[in-house]
């Protein structure tokens, strides 16, 4: 399948977006879904990551306690190193689960830190970032998670540059604070048009393919 990386910092809009894709058609896979999944009660992260960093780690609802994990990381980095060595080999081989059954126009992987592992642009056709200004950003993340300014300032510093991200991209949807539901909308569904018309064209066969010369 003709596939896309979408990714955006925290706050960005991404997953809104990737619902608009989805409903056009797209078959997505979004890699921070497929890590909430692994850290949710009864999630297949937890055995390690409790043997990792002990009971503390683990939420009175049996769930990763998130707040306790991401102050851990921030203040520690060895830790990050330690909790990335758990998920990272369980998100691929659930993101490869997911993609080897994806049925669509084409597919869509969601990944927040595909630009950060320099693992994915030879993995997909595209990489489309999701772009707004960092002051969009964190009143949006305060508006649904209630997380304090500089609690979420050092989730950015941790994450890409914009300029980074912007300098990866091979689309970009603008989604900052003037940005309306229409336009973003419309945004993307331009981008969708495109890429469907990308996926249903017909692709060059490797060299040495049948059909294809020597």
């Amino acid at each position: 399948m003709y596939k896309i990386g979408l990714t955006g910092g925290i706050g960005s809009g991404k997953t809104r977006v990737a619902d608009m894709l989805a409903e056009w058609g797209a078959a997505v896979v979004d890699t921070d879904a497929i890590a909430h999944a692994l850290t949710a009660p009864g999630g297949a992260a937890l055995p390690a990551i409790r043997e990792a960093f002990g009971d503390a780690a683990i939420g009175a609802d049996g769930a990763l306690d998130r707040a306790w994990m991401r102050d851990l990381v921030f203040r520690e980095p060895d830790a990050r190193a330690r909790l990335e060595a758990i998920m990272h080999p369980l998100i691929g081989a659930d993101t490869r689960r997911a993609a080897a059954v994806a049925t669509g126009a084409y597919l869509v992987f969601v990944v927040p830190l595909l630009v950060e592992s320099g693992r994915w642009r030879d993995r997909v056709d595209r990489i489309c970032v999701v772009d707004c200004d960092p002051a969009t950003q964190v009143a949006r993340v305060q508006s649904r998670s209630g997380l304090t300014e500089p609690a979420i300032r050092r989730i950015m510093a941790a994450q890409a540059a914009r300029a980074t991200r912007l300098a990866a991209a091979d689309d970009v949807i603008v989604n900052d604070g003037a940005t309306t539901v229409e336009q973003l909308r419309a945004r993307a569904k331009a981008l969708h048009d495109q890429w469907r018309r990308l996926a249903a064209a017909p692709r060059n066969p490797p060299p040495g393919a049948a059909g294809s010369p020597e």
